[in-house]
């Protein structure tokens, strides 16, 4: 049996503040060929994960809040936001299970974000029609300013 304490969260939570993009996975399933995913991600503010859907129609994504504050905003295809919520144990909302064929994103609003993440496997990297091109890519220097609007988009 595999257990996740709060110990764990710690851990993952540190190893995120830790890492270059600000953001840690903490495997539950054994191989990226497993048919099912789960996993911990620990998310700090400040991370950035680039709008994308997942066109098969098996990977509907569930992410089920373990501690933090969890922004989660979906996108129609051309770009304009089509919904925003907080996932937080202060409000009461603590999951949220995003269609395939969505374009989504996730941030922290706080620092020791984790959640739990499920959705069909296996691991396949994104192909280009699942990432949001009108967004920009990780290591473009226009990130920082759009990752502010989605803040802002989380705290109005």
């Amino acid at each position: 049996m595999k257990l996740v304490t709060i110990d764990l969260l710690r851990q993952v939570s540190e190893q995120a503040r830790m890492a270059p993009r600000l953001r840690m996975n903490h495997n539950i399933h054994p191989a990226n060929e497993s048919r099912c995913h789960r996993l911990l991600n620990a998310v700090e503010p400040g991370s950035y994960i680039r709008p994308h859907r997942h066109l098969d129609p098996e990977k509907d994504e569930a992410f089920i809040l373990m501690s933090g504050r969890l922004g989660i905003i979906t996108f129609r295809d051309d770009g304009e936001v089509s919904g925003t919520v907080i996932l937080s144990h202060q409000d009461g909302i603590l999951a949220a299970d995003i269609p395939h064929g969505v374009f989504h994103t996730a941030l922290s609003l706080e620092t020791g974000t984790v959640f739990y993440e499920a959705k069909a496997g296996p691991y396949l990297p994104l192909a280009e029609a699942e990432k949001a091109l009108w967004a920009p890519a990780e290591e473009d220097p226009a990130v920082p300013a759009y990752l502010e609007r989605l803040k802002n988009l989380c705290t109005t």
